[in-house]
């Protein structure tokens, strides 16, 4: 039986999407271990420190999607899926950590959010963010990621909002100043949300077209693949 044109094309060996190039994954594996020290510090030196909160630490978005990354850098890494599925949690970390990175550099780079180590700093606001963005471009997702897609990832950063909000009410604290309604009140509280809410989104379409023009451009010798 003569070889087809659509076999060949069908052929894992020959799908450019089949695999990631094996230097990507290795240097995802080697951030993922330099984000889990950077996470682990902060705990680890304040471990006898009574006012140190471990809740607390753990309620800051920024902490949140570096967790996140982590996971995502160490499965990327080691088992590199190809699912649509997992191509969506990518997309989904990226967002989160690009919005970490956008909110830290306008709102927050000269307000104490308990990362008082300079290099902890840089590793989670500036260099995994910019990590995964990289990661986002050079390895981009296998399947087309649509703009409703996208939008279905804000879902998280806004449950985080309301539950950032809710524990407030009851601890008396809140991770960031702009969320924080003690001294701002809530119409202007409402007001800075919206104004944010437009700016992620924003953010998130971004990414989402940056991940599509990439696409097209790494797997533009593909018959198979569908980024138009």
């Amino acid at each position: 039986m003569p070889v087809t044109t659509a076999d060949v094309g069908s052929s894992p060996a020959s799908d450019p999407r089949a695999s990631t190039p094996i230097v990507i994954r290795v240097l995802r594996i080697g951030f993922a271990v330099l984000g889990a020290v950077a996470l682990a510090w902060i705990p680890l030196r304040n471990i006898d420190v009574e006012a140190f909160s471990v809740a607390n630490y753990f309620s800051y978005f920024t902490i949140l999607s570096n967790v996140a990354t982590i996971v995502v850098l160490l499965v990327g890494g080691v088992l590199d899926p190809g699912s649509r599925a997992w191509q969506s949690v990518r997309g989904a970390v990226t967002v989160y950590m690009v919005i970490t990175c956008a909110v830290y550099a306008v709102l927050l780079a000269n307000i104490d959010v308990m990362l008082t180590d300079r290099w902890i700093n840089d590793v989670m606001h500036r260099l995994l963010p910019l990590v995964l963005l990289a990661d986002w471009i050079l390895a981009p997702p296998r399947t087309k990621i649509e703009d409703s897609q996208v939008l279905q990832w804000l879902a998280f950063p806004a449950v985080y909002g309301v539950y950032s909000l809710i524990r407030g009410e009851f601890v008396d604290w809140y991770p960031y100043p702009f969320l924080d309604p003690r001294e701002q009140g809530y119409v202007s509280l409402a007001i800075g949300l919206v104004v944010l809410t437009v700016a992620l989104t924003l953010l998130a379409l971004a990414v989402g077209a940056v991940g599509r023009l990439a696409a097209r451009w790494r797997y533009r010798n593909d018959a198979h693949a569908s980024f138009v």
